[in-house]
């Protein structure tokens, strides 16, 4: 059974990964200042390798899951995820194999 994240900004941000949407998922996001080249990470781990997730777990606040991700470079793999929610959007998010 497919669990449903409750923060709305963590919604917007599966939803545009499962869909394959770029823009969808940039506009989820917003900058933390943390300097890193996130746009060649999401084409690398999710955008050119038919990422998807599959949300099992979700946290009390929504913002904490634990998914099956999948993609054509590394297969499938059980991830966690954390969020943090700025202003309604995702300021900043880790993930790793859990």
């Amino acid at each position: 059974m497919t669990a449903h994240p409750s923060d709305p900004a963590v919604a917007a941000f599966v939803a545009a990964v499962n869909a394959g949407d770029r823009d969808a998922f940039f506009a989820a996001l917003t900058d933390d200042g943390t300097d890193r080249d996130l746009a060649a990470w999401a084409h690398r781990e999710i955008f050119s390798s038919n990422g998807r997730m599959d949300v099992e777990d979700v946290s009390a606040d929504g913002r904490t899951l634990t998914a099956t991700y999948t993609n054509a470079t590394w297969g499938t793999m059980r991830t966690r995820w954390a969020f943090t929610v700025t202003n309604g959007r995702v300021s900043r998010f880790e993930t790793g194999q859990g």
